[in-house]
């Protein structure tokens, strides 16, 4: 039972529900969010309403968009009315749950159990973090009556609800805190990391999406970002909005007055790049309680503390042609060019793969034989020099160096496939000593692949066990002092657990991932998946087959080329086209990262 309001009307309606035993589906999901301003509202239980009936027009009254679920509350019975938490998670089934209504005792028992089941796919916790997880689900509510209705009168906590009702009403939204390095951290403590969570849509976005930033990182972030704001700190008004010029004004209660110039500056540019994913904000002042100022701060500005410090040119590609050089692409070129210096050059070594840093002024590449990892200027005239790491047992792509990664920091990480000790390794600065980072929770798979992000705390691996390869993503982890740090990649979560294989993977955005794998029986795809292991609107891309590359911008863009390395070689897919050849002989496509 729901009521929709359509520019400014409301249609309502309802279904004649028999009470019996049998199992049914609660279904509202051929409801399109094509319009909106479609707003959905529940209806309240009608008189002499019978149980399923109540619990079916309860579940539909939690998919509106009533802010405070009021209407849902109607339902409830008065002792749990005001106890019921719907923030508290919210479970994400394959489909509408079935209801199954059982009696309590014999026919005068004034009592039913209600039984709700179906597939989990996903739970989103009390701090709106998203995370796949497949299981059987089964919970219990109960009905007596009250004041000679049928009124629910105990439940869990949060919300059930089926897929196709958890997209239309909920968003993904990107909250930003600071990279936290450790000691030493020095320029890169103003770098700012994507915290993605699912908020509701048409609930207030502005404001909504302000206090969630406000809540500090979701858990699994949290132990390597911060936020500038001090502790305690909220809202002092119930609802903010931009006004005429897209600016924003934020007043915060007495726990953010005593910021300086620097950690409010700070403050605004959580702000203003977390709100930009609601609206179209130019800049943001920060005020005391009072009304007065603590600071501004414009778009422009705002740019110093940017997620991708990349300085590179975001329409610049890289990867090893046919003669085992090293060429780049740029989006209007039709034929590659050879690199400057000696990854570009005839010489003794040939490549298998490359890693550009991200100031493009320096390479890191995997000698044909994956023995050897070389680190050199990407200038005419540059030596190559000595090999940086050289392992043993290089023979096929299996073994050997895994292709490089740059982080937005300098440093090189690159795994060693060894399989009787693999390892993953960083060389700081990108010419230090190979140190070996400790990956706990492997559960005896090897890293075979790998792509550290720009802000350096979040790293994503290709994790092979047995004939199957798996994507994960870690934190990494900073200990110890600034001279001798001590690093680990901990809380390996799956982002892709639907698919068996994975091929390839590359950092495309903030908090977003660009996939080649197949699911248990099924055909390669080429798709976006969110780092919280969700996948957004449009995910899926034309398809090519034999995909064992991929590459994407990591700069969010208007527009972003992908490449890729297929079996008829390298491959492009510019905006609003098609995949187009670029040559038969190439492999190993990166952008620079």
């Amino acid at each position: 039972m729901l009521a929709l309001a359509v520019g400014g009307g409301l249609l309502a309606g309802c279904a004649s529900m028999p009470d019996s035993g049998s199992v049914n589906s609660v279904d509202s999901s051929q409801r399109a969010d094509a319009d909106a301003q479609v707003r959905v509202y529940g209806v309240p239980p009608r008189k002499n309403e019978q149980p399923l009936e109540l619990v079916a027009g309860f579940l539909e009254a939690t998919t509106s968009d009533d802010p405070n679920y009021d209407t849902a509350r109607m339902y409830l019975a008065k002792a749990v009315k005001r106890q019921w938490d719907p923030s508290a998670s919210t479970i994400v089934l394959a489909q509408t749950p079935q209801v199954r209504v059982e009696r309590v005792g014999g026919d005068r028992e004034q009592a039913y159990t209600v039984t709700l089941t179906g597939k989990q796919i996903a739970v989103v916790d009390a701090k709106h973090a998203y995370k796949p997880d497949e299981r059987a689900y089964k919970a219990q509510l109960h009905l007596a009556r009250e004041d000679g209705e049928w009124r629910i009168d105990a439940l869990e906590p949060g919300l059930v609800l089926g897929a196709s009702e958890f997209q239309r009403i909920y968003r993904s939204v990107n909250k930003y805190y600071f990279a936290e390095l450790g000691s030493g951290g020095g320029r890169a403590r103003d770098v700012l990391v994507a915290d993605p969570v699912y908020l509701r849509k048409r609930i207030d976005p502005v404001t909504s999406t302000v206090k969630a930033l406000l809540d500090g990182p979701t858990t699994w972030l949290d132990p390597v970002a911060g936020t500038a704001f001090p502790t305690g700190t909220r809202l002092q008004d119930q609802r903010l909005s931009l006004d005429d010029s897209n600016a924003l004004k934020v007043r915060l209660n007495e726990r953010a007055a005593g910021a300086n110039q620097d950690q409010c500056l700070r403050m605004a540019a959580q702000l203003l790049y977390t709100v930009q994913e609601s609206a179209k904000v130019t800049d943001v002042t920060l005020q005391r309680k009072d009304g007065s100022r603590l600071c501004a701060l414009g778009k422009e500005q705002a740019k110093y503390y940017a997620p991708d410090q990349t300085s590179g040119r975001p329409d610049r590609q890289y990867y090893v042609d046919g003669q085992r050089r090293i060429v780049s692409l740029a989006d209007g070129d039709e034929e590659p060019r050879r690199v400057a210096g000696p990854l570009g050059a005839d010489g003794a070594v040939q490549w298998r793969s490359v890693a550009v840093d991200r100031t493009e002024r320096r390479a890191a590449a995997v000698s044909a034989n994956g023995q050897s990892l070389y680190v050199t200027s990407l200038q005419s005239g540059a030596a190559l020099g000595d090999a940086r790491l050289s392992v043993q047992g290089g023979a096929s792509a299996k073994t050997g160096l895994t292709a490089p990664s740059w982080d937005g920091l300098g440093d090189l990480w690159v795994a060693d496939q060894d399989p009787e000790k693999p390892r993953l390794l960083r060389l700081a600065g990108g010419t230090g000593t190979p140190e070996e980072v400790r990956v706990p929770g492997l559960d005896g798979g090897r890293i075979t692949g790998l792509r550290v992000s720009a802000d350096g705390v979040r790293i994503a691996l290709l994790v092979t066990k047995g004939d199957h390869t798996v994507l994960k993503l870690g934190r990494v982890e900073r200990q110890g002092s600034a001279g001798r740090p001590s690093l680990s990649v901990q809380e390996l979560r799956s982002v892709a657990p639907r698919l068996e294989e994975v091929n390839a993977v590359s950092w495309a955005g903030a908090s977003r991932l660009l996939v080649a794998g197949s699911e248990q029986g099924g055909l390669q795809q080429l798709q976006y998946i969110e780092t919280d292991g969700s996948q957004p609107n449009g995910s899926g891309l034309p398809g090519i087959t034999g995909v064992r590359g991929v590459a994407a911008p990591e700069s969010p863009g208007k527009a972003q080329t992908l490449v890729a390395e297929g079996e008829g070689g390298i491959v492009r897919l510019q905006p609003d086209t098609n995949w187009k050849l670029v040559t038969k002989e190439g492999s190993a496509p990166v952008y620079p990262g």
